[in-house]
């Protein structure tokens, strides 16, 4: 992604400022680019009326002058997010995306370039996505993928199972799991207990360095894996593809869809990110208090940890139902 083609050089400094200084990921940099390079194209129709004949995405922003920033009021883009939502369908999710962009960027430009004195987005109110329940695999759709995966033939076979293995055991995300070297596999002993234990550092949100410890099953997968793992010169990457090199996010993407259709298990909208979702909602479902599974997920606020908690009640109000006697009615007095 090259956003410097067509960016004004005030979107540019925030980008950079966002990339390099706040270490924002790849990912968070590309969506910061799509919304705000949307608001300025909003901006200059806004400003110039004749651009609103012409094709609204094909309208360049490289252009787009400084005092059409600097005159932005919270109507202004109160009417964008409008906008938003009537011209281009956005649901809540997406334009509360947008709202944090534009916060984001109007704090840099009062912060940084000192455009303002108070941001115009200081009182920006958020739109409320309504929060769906995670979708997760239960224990026994869990240990079917887990058998589907362990008829080993070759190195990959190993491979893919100890990733999967991480995955339902560690909650980790995809970025994080690709990221790993084999030199940040370390095993330890306790010295009160002398008991060894293992653990991974990986790379989370932020360029933020956290500590997975292994259970029993993630070291046994770990084990089984790296004494077929190729040697790969200069490679250091744990997880390898057929060619020797780190696997890709994609390609472990398309593993995982294979394994879920050849287990039965296609159809349900399962993905990467729902192996996530099963770890969390089974290290709940068995008693890890909520504070702690913030700590395993890599999560900075417990709001976004507390969704694993509903999860739960959920069930418990369907395990309430299926009871056999929730149908029997109450008996009511006669009428005299």
């Amino acid at each position: 992604m090259n956003y410097k083609d067509d960016s004004p050089k005030y979107l540019t400094e925030f980008l950079d400022y966002m990339a390099v200084i706040k270490g924002r990921s790849t990912l968070t940099i590309k969506n910061y680019y799509s919304d705000l390079k949307l608001f300025l194209r909003y901006l200059k129709v806004k400003n110039e009326p004749e651009f609103s004949k012409k094709n609204f995405s094909g309208i360049k922003i490289f252009d787009v002058p400084e005092k059409y920033v600097k005159s932005v009021t919270l109507s202004d883009i109160m009417e964008f997010l409008h906008f938003t939502m009537d011209e281009r369908q956005n649901q809540q999710k997406a334009r509360a995306r947008k709202a944090v962009s534009i916060r984001q960027f109007f704090k840099f430009l009062t912060d940084n370039k000192q455009w303002f004195e108070v941001s115009p987005a200081a009182k920006l109110e958020l739109p409320s996505p309504k929060r769906a329940l995670p979708k997760h695999l239960t224990i026994e759709q869990a240990n079917q993928l887990l058998e589907e995966c362990s008829d080993i033939k070759d190195w990959t076979d190993s491979r893919d199972y100890c990733m999967i293995t991480f995955f339902l055991n560690c909650g980790m995300r995809l970025s994080e799991l690709v990221g790993i070297s084999v030199n940040d596999y370390t095993v330890s002993t306790d010295p009160q207990t002398g008991e060894k234990y293992s653990y991974l550092k990986v790379i989370g949100k932020g360029n933020k360095e956290r500590t997975i410890y292994l259970n029993n099953a993630c070291v046994s997968a770990y084990e089984a894996y790296i004494l077929v793992r190729p040697q790969a010169k200069g490679e250091k990457a744990l997880f390898l593809s057929k060619r020797l090199k780190r696997i890709s996010n994609r390609r472990v993407e398309q593993i995982i869809d294979e394994k879920l259709t050849k287990s039965g298990l296609s159809g349900y909208g399962f993905s990467v990110h729902k192996l996530r979702h099963t770890a969390a909602t089974l290290m709940y479902q068995n008693g890890v208090d909520v504070r702690v599974l913030k700590e395993v997920l890599g999560h900075e606020n417990l709001d976004t940890t507390q969704i694993y908690t509903h999860v739960s009640n959920n069930q418990i109000k369907k395990a309430m139902d299926n009871n056999p006697l929730s149908e029997v009615k109450a008996p009511k007095k006669d009428k005299d």
